[in-house]
């Protein structure tokens, strides 16, 4: 790093790289001849995917079944200090709403994690099989030439 001055966007990025341990491609094939190579590449697992879209699911099924629990009871406790004119009936109440808004945020997030996943595993299987599909019948194309 440079002292006593500012470094440009392109030396500070280079840095923080640098320093970093980053290999980092934008934009360019680190293989102009399209195969890739380099280790800078992201892969992921149908396993791993399947494992995280798993675990997503089971998470939204015990936010279902635990997160909810209290909110009846909840609700009608604010309800019992309201009719007493007691004020933590409101707030209570407030309470009860917002954690109902948040466990349904959070619920939702759960099954969208999973439903992506889930369909990004079947999409990748799908594309492929038709690459497979694709050279395959290159390959017999060949023959016929």
């Amino acid at each position: 790093m440079r002292t006593g001055g500012s470094m440009s966007f392109d030396e500070e990025w280079a840095s923080a790289r640098r320093d970093a341990g980053v290999s980092m491609r934008l934009n360019q094939l680190a293989d102009p001849g399209g195969g890739g190579g380099g280790g800078t590449d992201l892969t992921v697992s149908r396993d791993d995917l399947g494992a995280i879209g798993s675990d997503a699911y089971k998470l939204y099924n015990r936010l279902a079944d635990d997160g909810d629990h209290a909110r009846q009871t909840t609700h009608d406790a604010s309800i019992a200090l309201l009719n007493a004119n007691y004020e933590t009936g409101t707030a209570l109440l407030k309470v009860n709403d917002v954690w109902a808004d948040q466990l349904k945020t959070l619920m939702d997030a759960c099954a969208n994690i999973s439903n992506h996943l889930d369909y990004s595993a079947a999409s990748h299987k799908k594309e492929e099989d038709d690459i497979i599909v694709s050279l395959q019948a290159s390959k017999i194309n060949e023959y016929f030439k």
